[in-house]
């Protein structure tokens, strides 16, 4: 929108200014009570039993909207999210309420809207992408963006501002409930898939949500929210590369902070991470939003602050500017510690500031070409459904800015689940589904078959057991039954029966996810003896709280298949049928016992909407297999292998220990129908300075007959360091299209920052010495090798350093 300076305009409505004036100006005209509240938070909440968020039930609050808004707000805490609302209902809702957000302050600030975008838009009807740690293992960064930008413009064409997403927490123990939600254990990987997530949502303009800063998957015995006990160097090489990563390359507007403690300090009231580290180390000028209730909870659950104004005066100090998803610390009780010099004002501006930025960086302050006076404020809402609240009561001093268009494309009967989503749902879990092994070879299969094949198991013919904790389906649906899933879910039995019509296919649920029901194990492994092959379908179902066997606040004792799955397993196994093992899950369970003892198994990390139609491709061979491992996937349930990322100690260790943390399939693990070959693999040169770039190349050969996508991955080792380091790291990763028969050479440039580590001294450093670069399928003994030597003096850095290994291929 093109603005012109208009007599009598106030200075911050106006576009043509800079935004540092209109901010300034406006900061100028604001009370103290008008600035406080920029930085709180309404939540309309449902009635409906249940919580979306932790102890959601105990904080509801009391007063009316038109004393919560009397000076003004920040943000609107998911309007679409909390109740199934269709999208002009929600619409309709969102611009009711922002209308009385600008009627009941002086200025007609509108509110910046946030709703949760994990798994995409979370609201009713819309599309139920795949969860994050299927993301992460299509090692797709461009399709990730892709999608991102999908879900972005879905949430901005709705009238939302802000996205709460992506998770950036690196898995540190896979029993935490949050595993799903995350993009793996490797902070490069993490990093780059996150940066991807964030440059989608941002260019679709959205502002994108880093969480949770950080630490909050480390908790102790993986429970949710638990202490954190992680020394300075985890937290700087393993933690928090992936923020930076996302910050600096993806551009990401806003952080969230951890609810954990770390080392006995919340995160919450930790002014080294949110101010130190974030802002005077990294740069970062967006906001720090709190985690729901994460001030609250201070007194109620940290004890580091005396009772909820207390509680807001240690938020502010350790540089949190919004409180969500309600005002309880904030508000007159921050105005009071700043009246009584406890909290600096400067610090409140200096919030509000960053509050003010993001507003008119949405174009939420602009007026219209045309105003007459200064007090007009924009249409924050799209007018998807005008008839559904015809008798808004507007305050007739504010006018609706008619020209600002927030999406020029909008439809006024929104589709939240279109078929451009519908496709990028398909294309990601297509990518993400792991094939684990297939030494039967009874895969793929033909779609022509005509074979007897037993389809057994909770996984089967449940559409939810495809979707995360975070889709709508599971996130609140549960609590609305009457509403069903709220859009068409293909259950894989479904798709199963498209895929080979001319199969007999029995079916047996066997044994749900959880309970103690062993009546149905025995009828499903006699079905499993009298069919050709038994394809097996195991995992998990999502929910909150307890409410699933995966998601937020469902943490598990072991890595055993939930329920009476492994007994289903083994009942199934016993019958001699040759079987084929499908894990749809949110986390990795341990598979060593069956590992030897199935003929093909298949990892899917819930594959969303479009997940029963990709596993359907893959075992027919319509999709060639090409996802590879974010995590292990264990061999044991109750010997933790705490990740790949491990010095020499933290690996198997003979005379040393009886037990042995070898995975069942290591990280990056994932084979493909076709057989690729690892031909070479080259550098420049063999010195390198330690500021340098180290160029790679790695030639790889499809030696099948079918087309191939093959993950290529680098990885380093330093054997000799200040510290122990990892035994091998992944430092840069290419998918690589190969035709049968065709080799292709992938160019890897590796900044010499990419093989930095947080030293004795508590510095990131560049060491010289030697160095050891191998490239293969996965991080288990990759098969091509090749030393480098780093010179000159230690290097430290300060300052930004290059985060990312370029990847080009070479032409044929």
């Amino acid at each position: 929108m093109t603005s012109v300076n208009v007599p009598g305009l106030a200075p911050w409505r106006d576009a043509a200014r800079t935004t540092e004036e209109r901010v300034e100006s406006l900061l100028a005209d604001l009370t103290l009570e008008e600035k406080v509240a920029q930085l709180g938070s309404v939540w309309v909440q449902s009635d409906e039993p249940g919580n979306v968020a932790p102890l959601q039930d105990r904080f509801t609050v009391a007063d009316g909207m038109e004393e919560r808004l009397r000076y003004g707000l920040g943000h609107l805490t998911r309007v679409y999210g909390t109740a199934p609302v269709s999208p002009a209902e929600g619409a309709a809702r969102l611009r009711s309420m922002q209308e009385q957000v600008m009627a009941a302050n002086r200025h007609g600030i509108p509110a910046i809207a946030h709703e949760e975008c994990l798994t995409g838009f979370a609201t009713y009807g819309a599309t139920a992408y795949p969860t994050p740690l299927a993301w992460a293992a299509t090692f797709d960064p461009g399709l990730i963006e892709r999608m991102a930008a999908a879900i972005g413009a879905d949430l901005r064409a709705a009238g939302v501002h802000q996205g709460l997403s992506p998770v950036l927490d690196v898995v540190r123990d896979y029993r935490w409930g949050r595993v799903e939600e995350t993009l793996g254990e490797d902070p490069y990987l993490v990093g780059q898939l996150g940066a991807a997530y964030v440059r989608g949502l941002e260019g679709a303009g959205v502002i994108a949500t880093l969480k949770h800063f950080a630490g909050y998957a480390a908790s102790r015995a993986a429970r949710n929210q638990a202490p954190v006990s992680i020394g300075p160097r985890e937290l700087a090489d393993v933690i928090l590369p992936p923020f930076e990563t996302a910050l600096r390359e993806g551009g990401a507007r806003s952080v969230m902070n951890s609810y954990a403690d770390v080392d006995g300090v919340p995160v919450g009231a930790n002014p080294h991470l949110l101010r130190g580290v974030l802002r005077e180390e990294w740069g970062f000028d967006g906001t720090v939003v709190a985690d729901y209730w994460s001030i609250p909870f201070l007194a109620s659950m940290h004890g580091v602050a005396e009772d909820l104004p207390d509680a807001g005066a240690v938020a502010m100090l350790a540089g949190i500017d919004v409180e969500l998803p309600e005002t309880h610390g904030y508000g007159e009780h921050l105005v009071g510690h700043v009246r009584a010099g406890r909290v600096d004002e400067t610090l409140v501006d200096d919030a509000v500031r960053r509050v003010l930025r993001q507003k008119i960086e949405l174009g939420l302050l602009d007026a219209a070409p045309d105003a007459p006076d200064g007090d007009l404020a924009p249409d924050p809402a799209p007018d998807l459904a005008p008839d559904l609240a015809p008798d808004l009561d507007l305050n007739p001093d504010l006018a609706l800015n008619p020209d600002l268009d927030l999406n020029p494309d909008l439809d006024p009967e929104l589709d939240l689940d279109s078929a451009r989503n519908r496709r990028l749902a398909t294309a990601v879990a297509e990518r993400s589904i792991v094939l684990l092994g297939n030494t039967g070879r009874v895969l793929p299969l033909a779609p022509a078959t005509t074979a007897r094949i037993a389809v057994i198991g909770p996984c089967a013919d449940d559409p939810r057991t495809l979707l995360g904790c975070y889709a709508f389906p599971n996130h609140v649906l549960d609590r609305y039954p009457e509403h069903g899933t709220g859009l068409p879910i293909p259950s894989v039995r479904e798709r199963l029966a498209a895929e080979f019509p001319h199969a007999e296919l029995r079916y047996a649920l066997g044994a749900d996810v959880t309970g103690e029901d062993a009546s149905g194990i025995a009828p499903a492994a006699e079905l499993a003896a009298g069919c050709d092959l038994a394809v097996l379908f195991v995992g998990d179902r999502a929910g909150l709280f307890g409410g699933g066997t995966s998601g937020e606040g469902c943490d598990a004792a072991d890595l055993r298949l939930p329920g009476l799955q492994p007994d289903l397993v083994e009942a199934v196994l016993a019958t001699g049928t040759p079987t084929v093992l499908v894990v749809v899950s949110g986390r990795p369970y341990a598979l060593g016992a069956y590992k030897e003892r199935v003929a093909a198994a298949i990892q899917a990390f819930f594959p969303g909407v479009e997940g029963g139609a990709a596993l359907a491709g893959v075992l027919s061979g319509r999709v060639n297999p090409s996802g590879r491992l974010p995590v292990q996937i264990p061999a044991a349930p109750a010997i933790n292998p705490s990740t790949y990322l491990q010095p020499p100690l933290g690996r198997k260790a003979e005379g040393i220990t009886v037990l042995d943390p070898t995975p069942a399939y290591a990280f990056g693990h994932g084979l493909s129908y076709a057989d690729i070959e690892y031909v070479s693999m080259t550098t420049d040169r063999t010195d390198h300075p330690v500021d340098g770039t180290i160029e790679v190349s790695v030639t790889v050969r499809n030696a099948g007959d079918r087309p191939a996508e093959e993950v290529v991955q680098l990885y380093a080792s330093d054997p000799v360091a200040q510290v122990a380091r990892p035994a091998v790291q992944l430092v840069g990763f290419a998918r690589v299209c190969l035709p049968p028969g065709r080799s292709r050479t992938v160019v890897f440039d590796v900044p010499a920052d990419a093989l930095s580590y947080t030293g004795v001294e508590l510095r990131r450093i560049v060491e010289p010495g030697l160095i050891t670069l191998a490239a293969g399928p996965s991080a288990d003994e990759p098969p091509l090798r090749q030393d480098v030597r780093l010179t000159g003096a230690t290097r430290v850095l300060r300052g930004p350093r290059r985060l990312t290994t370029k990847a080009r291929l070479l032409e044929d």
